[in-house]
């Protein structure tokens, strides 16, 4: 992967495509909320699926892999890159700010980061639970979201151990990953939890799984609509929202070493996809 010139890039049209990433497949759940919010943007989606998950590696580890990573979408002119992952936010948003944050490099990066204050709104016996992964649980920013919204609320955590390796295989409905959700989420069922944040991007497409599990009563929360009206927001404010009125090309970019990756990635897409290896 190689860097771009970063002053160049300020003179390129208004149709270029927003960059969107992930440690793996997860992040393709905040992408369809982005192209149905968005539907006449150009998408580059990067899969670093090599890697995944990111939770079990350091903050140093992550933060090596999103400069890498937004280098290569940069240098594909992309007008915005979007951390489609809750660790990778945790661990790296602040340095990729600080290292793109130059002089006429108009880019604005958004992050991800568990729902913390929409679920204590949401909750009605003030007991939230949150499923992510240990990365995200460990993570500073975490730690601030709680000590800013969850003064007055109990909030119950759990770390995710394998789940995220079950969906990067396309396993969304297999009798492995429903014993995971219902061993995971036993302990915030078991303090009481009504409302539940899915503090994962890869977690939402076992959602139907989660709520079979925990029950119609309880709410689950995650972030990947709010994003993409941040996004959207954001474009906007700097003049950067395509004028084109053609139907996008979203194409996915991914290092995985499995067969069946394309396949997965057109499953969790809901249709064919386009995809490359990086």
């Amino acid at each position: 992967m190689t860097s771009l010139s970063l002053n160049k890039l300020s003179i390129l049209p208004d149709n270029r495509p927003i960059g969107v990433f992930d440690s793996g497949v997860g992040g393709i759940s905040v992408l369809k909320h982005i192209h149905a919010l968005l539907p006449h943007e150009d998408l580059l989606y990067v899969a670093d699926s090599k890697y995944a998950p990111y939770g079990s590696r350091t903050p140093a580890e992550i933060t090596a892999r999103c400069f890498e990573i937004a280098d290569f979408l940069i240098a594909k002119n992309v007008k915005a890159l979007v951390v489609a992952c809750n660790t990778a936010t945790a661990a790296a948003i602040d340095a990729l700010r600080a290292k793109y944050d130059l002089p006429g490099f108009n880019i604005p990066i958004i992050g991800m980061e568990p729902a913390v204050k929409p679920a204590a709104e949401a909750s009605k016996n003030g007991i939230i639970g949150v499923l992510a992964t240990v990365g995200t649980l460990k993570s500073a920013q975490f730690s601030a979201l709680l000590e800013t919204y969850g003064r007055n609320v109990e909030v119950v955590t759990q770390a995710c151990v394998g789940l995220v390796e079950c969906i990067e295989r396309g396993e969304l409905t297999h009798e492995n990953t429903l014993k995971l959700i219902q061993q995971y989420c036993k302990p915030l069922l078991d303090e009481g939890a009504d409302t539940i944040v899915l503090g994962c991007t890869h977690y939402p497409f076992v959602r139907p799984l989660i709520e079979q599990t925990v029950g119609s009563e309880v709410t689950l929360i995650d972030t990947g609509a709010a994003v993409a009206k941040y996004l959207q927001k954001r474009l906007a404010e700097l003049n950067l929202l395509t004028e084109s009125k053609e139907i996008a090309n979203v194409t996915f970019c991914t290092n995985s070493e499995a067969e069946n990756a394309k396949q997965v990635i057109s499953q969790l897409w809901s249709q064919s996809a386009e995809v490359k290896r990086l």
